[in-house]
């Protein structure tokens, strides 16, 4: 157990460091270009993202993610102790993250951001990019493929989606403590987050639809 708990907590504080940390030196290098400066987060972020699935997903699921960890206790997949201390792990990563990326580039260790994010097209943009990161990671067949297929995903829902994919409810909160490129004001974090359970509520839906009419599928066969 407290093995698992280290490695998510590990993973998010790894992934948070990347998805701040390559917003900040996109933006410095991209001279004023938005386009560049989120094309080089997004390559970083998803590359760092594979490897961390990759490295993690035997140790403890490579969760790294709440909404993640909240479905696979909907599927009995994790007990109730492990949620909480997953939960705990990363939001305390994510968090720990931001300050690392900041201690990397000389910035204040915390920051509260100013990067409004709020409005219907951005909720809706969360709950598009929650659902289908559930639908893929618990579609993968093995670690091996999630390590591809969830980075993928997120790559696309980068670019296809209003608020650039946070998907994530523990590093919504750490976003909310940079003032940078990746930055979330803290008081649009909660919405954010609402719209992200919804996602993965949404994500189970489908995987239930998907899992009957495989059945069907099965047992017409």
């Amino acid at each position: 157990m407290k093995r698992q708990v280290f490695a998510e907590f590990l993973g998010s504080l790894l992934l948070a460091a990347a998805v701040i940390g390559s917003g900040i030196m996109a933006e410095r290098l991209a001279g004023g270009n938005a386009a560049v400066a989120l094309l080089g987060n997004t390559f970083a972020t998803v590359t760092i993202l594979g490897v961390l699935i990759a490295m993690f997903a035997p140790v403890s699921g490579a969760h790294f993610n709440p909404a993640v960890t909240l479905v696979a206790y909907a599927q009995k997949k994790i007990t109730m102790p492990e949620v909480v201390a997953y939960l705990l792990a990363q939001i305390a990563g994510c968090c720990a993250g931001a300050v690392l990326a900041h201690a990397m580039f000389e910035l204040p260790l915390i920051q509260a951001s100013s990067h409004a994010r709020v409005g219907p097209s951005q909720w809706i943009a969360e709950i598009v990019a929650t659902s289908g990161l559930i639908l893929v990671a618990f579609t993968s067949p093995s670690a091996k493929d999630a390590a591809w297929r969830v980075p993928a995903w997120i790559a696309g829902a980068y670019w296809f989606t209003a608020s650039t994919s946070f998907a994530n409810p523990a590093i919504t909160l750490g976003r909310s403590l940079t003032d940078t490129f990746s930055g979330i004001r803290p008081q649009d974090a909660p919405a954010f987050i609402v719209a992200q359970l919804l996602g993965a509520a949404l994500g189970m839906l489908l995987l239930w639809a998907l899992a009957e009419k495989l059945s069907v599928v099965e047992k017409a066969k």
